[in-house]
Formats: structure tokens, C-alpha cells, sequence
């Protein structure tokens, strides 16, 4: 008995791009003993055999039901609005990294029943490549240069290639293209320039850029001894510092304590040599105003003791000092020359 049969048994392998669009073709031929309805059944069958086939889009009894799969809601759908035209192919919009994998066509008119295998890879472009250097850059050293895509389907292949001076990578190099490791042994100046890396898959590449610069080693004696000598330096400065400062606090203190202890507006005390030597001044003048006749009141006795500033006198005395109510000063004891006060006897001669 004739049944229906599957028409499109072309391309079975289809790969794509990331963000493109792909028609998964499934054409039919229905028979005339076919006489059940037609049901048309889109399967994703996963890698994984221990997990169920999913049916992500269906045609049956005269309608589409595409909601059951949410990871390609609204992004799968028939190529033809009437399926049972005999074209049931499916397109998938916007595709994933994650929409590969085996889909089966299933296409069903009791008795008929048929299906078919697709196999769809999705691509991701390389993207975000970078490009590093690892190892001393110095003369007589290996460096490795690395390049690495952040993004981009497995099977990536990396290629260097020097776009400065000769073109041409260094003798010496050896390149891992599946890890995309550039390894430049025994290096020289020669070998500064710059370096190119081409990261590609299937689809598309992406690329990156590094400069190299060898130089000579660095005099690590030098920098150890310049270091040593600054540090010195450094504490020496640091210590002259200190000791400045030091002394300056030691100066302020010093003219501070001075500033209190000697005072020049303060006049200085007066001595008890030169009080004594005004009031026998005073006392010299008064007698040689007096004559012959006013000296009976004074007596002979000399004087013994040296008069304070503020003696004592009696009320209503005159400030004339008589000699009977004041003592002659010491003047031995003052280091003065004694002086001689005239005196007059009772028979009125001086004495």
C-alpha cells in the first residue's frame, strides 16, 4: 500500500551562525489511502540520551501550538502558514548557541507515519580577544605571548604573525594554535615589534594586538645600591631635622626662663652704705649753719648706730635731728670716713 513520504531528504547538516535565521526543510507527499488527520511534530532531541525528546512546535487538526518549548517561544515557526500544503519545514529566528542539536520532523496520516533527522550547529563568532605577554622581557629570555577569545564556539584556531620589521616570526618561536601560546625562546632586541593574533572558527575571526620591546637587563646591583645610598640620605636629613628642632625648643625655653627671672625696668634696692652716707650729708649741713652759741644742746657722744630709713620721731619734733635723740651712725661699719662734729664746752670754747 502506498503511504505518504518525506520529500526533502536532501541537506541533513546545516550550520549557522549565531544571531542568524535557519529553515530546517521538511516536505511531504500524502497518499490517497492516507484518511486520518494530518499531525505534524517538530522534536528537539537532546544529546544527552538519558533525557526525553521535547516537542518544541506542532501542527494538528487544522492549528499550530508552538508554546511548548519556552526557550524558542517566539522564535520558531512553520516556513508555510498552511502545513498541510505538503510543507511542514520550520524556521528557527535569531539562533542560540543552545539551539544546537538534532531535530526529527515527524509527519503523520494514519496509517502513514515518516519522519527525519536534522543536525544543526550554531556558531559563535571569537569575540573579545585579548592578547598578553608573559616572562621578562629582557635579552636572553623566553617570552610567551598569549591570545585568548572570550567568546567564540569550540575548535578555535589561533594564528600570530608580526606586522612590524621583517613580517616574520623569529626563528625561534613556536606556536600552539589551539591554545594560542606564542613562544619566542632566547630572546633578542631583533625581535621587538609588533605582534598580531587572528582568532577564528567556521563563521568569522576576531583579532588583537601587542607590542614587544627587549631590552637589556636591569642592573639590579645599581638599583640595590641606590636604594641604600637614598635611604641613607633619607635618615640623615631626617636626623638633622630633629636636632634642629631640638635645639630651637631648647633656645625658647632658655629665653623664656631668663625673661622671668631678670626683670630691667625694675630699678635696683637701695644700699645701707649710701643711706647712711645722705643722713650724715643731711646732718653736716645742718650743723655747719649752727654757731658757737647753738651747739650747747649737743653733747660729746658719738654716734654708735647707724639710723634706719624710717627712724622714729617723736610727735611734733622738728626735722632738725638734735643730737641728744639721734645716734651717730657707725660709719666704721659702712666702710665711710668718720667725720668730727665741733662741740662746745661749758666755758663756751669749741671743742
Amino acid at each position: 500500500t502506498r503511504s505518504l513520504s518525506i520529500t526533502s531528504g536532501g541537506q541533513l547538516m546545516f550550520e549557522k551562525a549565531q544571531g542568524e535565521k535557519v529553515t530546517l526543510p521538511c516536505t511531504f507527499v500524502l497518499s490517497e489511502e492516507d484518511e486520518g488527520p494530518l499531525d505534524i511534530e517538530w522534536v528537539l532531541i537532546p544529546a544527552d540520551n538519558q533525557k526525553k525528546e521535547q516537542i518544541i512546535i506542532m501542527y494538528s487538526a487544522d492549528r499550530i501550538y508552538n508554546n511548548y518549548y519556552a526557550a524558542t517561544t517566539g522564535r520558531m515557526q512553520f516556513a508555510n502558514p498552511d502545513p498541510k500544503s505538503g510543507d511542514g519545514s520550520l524556521d528557527i529566528l535569531n539562533l542560540k548557541s543552545a539551539d544546537t542539536g538534532t531535530y526529527q520532523c515527524k509527519v503523520k496520516k494514519l496509517p502513514g507515519v515518516q519522519s527525519q533527522k536534522l543536525q544543526l550547529m550554531v556558531f559563535v563568532k571569537p569575540a573579545r580577544t585579548k592578547c598578553s605577554v608573559e616572562g621578562s622581557q629582557e635579552i636572553g629570555k623566553d617570552v610567551t605571548l598569549r591570545c585568548v577569545s572570550q567568546e567564540g564556539s569550540p575548535l578555535l584556531s589561533y594564528d600570530w604573525r608580526r606586522v612590524s620589521g621583517t613580517h616574520e616570526l623569529p626563528a625561534t618561536s613556536v606556536l600552539n594554535k589551539n591554545t594560542g601560546e606564542l613562544l619566542l625562546k632566547n630572546a633578542s632586541q631583533d625581535y621587538s615589534g609588533t605582534y598580531n593574533c587572528v582568532a577564528s572558527n567556521r563563521i568569522g575571526t576576531d583579532e588583537c594586538s601587542i607590542e614587544l620591546n627587549v631590552t637589556p637587563p636591569i642592573n639590579t646591583a645599581g638599583i640595590i645600591a641606590g636604594a641604600i645610598i637614598g635611604t641613607v640620605l633619607g635618615l640623615s636629613v631626617l636626623a638633622i631635622l630633629i636636632f634642629c628642632y631640638c635645639k630651637k625648643q631648647k633656645e625658647k625655653k632658655y629665653e623664656k626662663e631668663v625673661h622671668h627671672d631678670i626683670r630691667e625696668d625694675v630699678p635696683p634696692p637701695k644700699s645701707r652704705t649710701s643711706t647712711a652716707r645722705s643722713y650724715i650729708g643731711s646732718n653736716r649741713s645742718s650743723l655747719g649753719s649752727m654757731s658757737p652759741s647753738n651747739m650747747e644742746g649737743y653733747t660729746k657722744t658719738p654716734y654708735s648706730q647707724v639710723p634706719s630709713e624710717d627712724f622714729e620721731r617723736t610727735p611734733g619734733q622738728n626735722p632738725t635731728f638734735a643730737t641728744s635723740k639721734v645716734a651717730a651712725p657707725n660709719l666704721s661699719r659702712m666702710g665711710a670716713v668718720p667725720v668730727m662734729i665741733p662741740a662746745q664746752s661749758k666755758d663756751g670754747s669749741i671743742v
